[in-house]
């Protein structure tokens, strides 16, 4: 994302070089921005801030619960695993009689459907 200073800086440049007898595409170019980006920016004549941020996310669907979230963090921060990356901490949980890994939520262990090529 560009900030709002950084688009009016370049929007002046831009402007600055079509007044000089450049094409605005090819000043467009030099800035590595398309000439539409700079249309879209500079609606109606005025500098637009990018609405991105802005916009409300919902929570995805696989998002951990409080308690699922507690439950791992306390995992991989016990003792035995604490000095251990993920990619090490799965296969061992994997490997193990009681097998913890599976302890999940059930939706997370149901097969996937497999997908026929071309």
């Amino acid at each position: 994302m560009i900030s709002t200073p950084h688009r009016q800086t370049a929007i002046a440049l831009i402007d600055e070089a079509v007044t000089a007898g450049a094409r605005r595409a090819e000043a467009c170019c030099e800035l590595e921005i398309s000439d539409r980006t700079l249309r879209r920016w500079s609606k109606s004549g005025e500098v637009h801030a990018d609405q991105r941020p802005l916009v409300p996310r919902p929570e995805p669907a696989n998002k951990l619960s409080t308690e699922e979230r507690a439950a791992v963090l306390s995992l991989c921060n016990s003792t035995e695993f604490a000095s251990l990356p993920p990619c090490q901490i799965v296969p061992k949980l994997c490997s193990e009689p009681a097998n913890t890994a599976r302890t999940g939520r059930p939706r997370d262990f149901l097969p996937r459907p497999m997908l026929r090529p071309g």
